[in-house]
């Protein structure tokens, strides 16, 4: 665990997302709940591809956990894409 891993920096390239949420609906609830939160700028949502995605840009630093628990009131999940850590 790293600041790295364990949270989103302010930057161009933003985080990756995967969400089990299928319909546009869902992704666009995700997307005003992220939206809504302190330090994030811009949420670009993926359709095209599954499992669908959503990529969040920060202005400030935020913990990776609390963008996964703001999916996870929403009644979805989402988990970072990623390298995973052996």
């Amino acid at each position: 665990m790293s600041i790295l891993s364990d949270n989103v920096i302010p930057g161009n390239q933003g985080k990756v997302f995967e969400t089990n949420a299928k319909e546009a609906k869902d992704l666009e609830q995700i997307q005003k709940k992220l939206l809504a939160m302190e330090g994030i700028k811009e949420v670009t949502l993926n359709q095209e591809v599954f499992p669908k995605e959503f990529t969040v840009h920060t202005s400030q630093m935020v913990p990776i956990k609390d963008i996964e628990q703001a999916v996870i009131s929403e009644g979805f999940h989402a988990v970072t894409k990623g390298v995973i850590d052996l």
